[in-house]
């Protein structure tokens, strides 16, 4: 797959006409700044926003957007949970650094490595696309290699690679880093601030149809 600056390639919304979409604080351009989840997907928490990055670890935008992402994603309220997804596209490598992804999630090493592991394979062009080498070089970062080989090798981790390859189908990723807001929209941009500002206004969005629907319950 051929990656652009573009980030990610997206439907054109009916033969190219926009619409351009208003509600309170909110007015973006359907269509260029973002295009609808169809259909929409569900998320693990109905009463939050839910933000979720697709990436992967083999991905040089991925690498350069992760620092940013990682900084707004600290800042959100607490109404907005940020997700990431890595994902393979079908490819042996990138199953790899996906079940990296989870393995390090599970053993407690994410939030200390995740850095690394981007630098490791795009600035010291490391190979952390097989698994011995891989193990190899977590080791060397401190993680105590049975856990981590356990959990590499784990049903549960291959379950979760799998079920992330399974959302990129139904949100109909096909470049990577994309953003996804609340199942319902696809965030566009021409570069990694836009895309950033974007996000927050869907997140508005979100919180006010999620607002609006409440009150129609009473």
């Amino acid at each position: 797959m051929k990656f652009t600056r573009r980030y990610f390639v997206s439907t054109v919304f009916a033969l190219g006409t926009a619409l351009t979409v208003a509600t309170p604080s909110f007015a973006q351009t359907l269509g260029t700044d973002y295009t609808l989840i169809s259909p929409a997907q569900p998320t693990e928490d109905a009463a939050k926003i839910e933000v979720v990055e697709f990436f992967s670890y083999g991905c040089p935008h991925c690498a350069d957007f992760n620092p940013l992402v990682t900084a707004w994603a600290a800042k959100l309220p607490g109404d907005v949970v940020f997700k990431k997804v890595p994902i393979t596209f079908g490819r042996g490598a990138w199953d790899a650094i996906a079940r990296l992804y989870y393995t390090l999630e599970i053993t407690g090493d994410l939030a200390r490595l995740e850095g690394d592991v981007f630098r490791a394979i795009h600035v010291e062009k490391i190979n952390l696309y097989e698994s011995g080498a891989l193990t190899e070089w977590v080791v060397k970062k401190g993680v105590d290699p049975k856990k981590f080989t356990d959990t590499f090798k784990s049903f549960g981790v291959m379950s979760k690679v799998k079920r992330g390859d399974q959302m990129a189908q139904a949100y109909r990723i096909s470049g990577v880093p994309a953003l996804a807001v609340d199942g319902k929209f696809m965030v566009g941009g021409k570069d990694f601030g836009e895309q950033l500002a974007i996000a927050e206004k869907l997140v508005a969005k979100a919180r006010s149809e999620k607002a609006g629907k409440g009150a129609g319950k009473k």
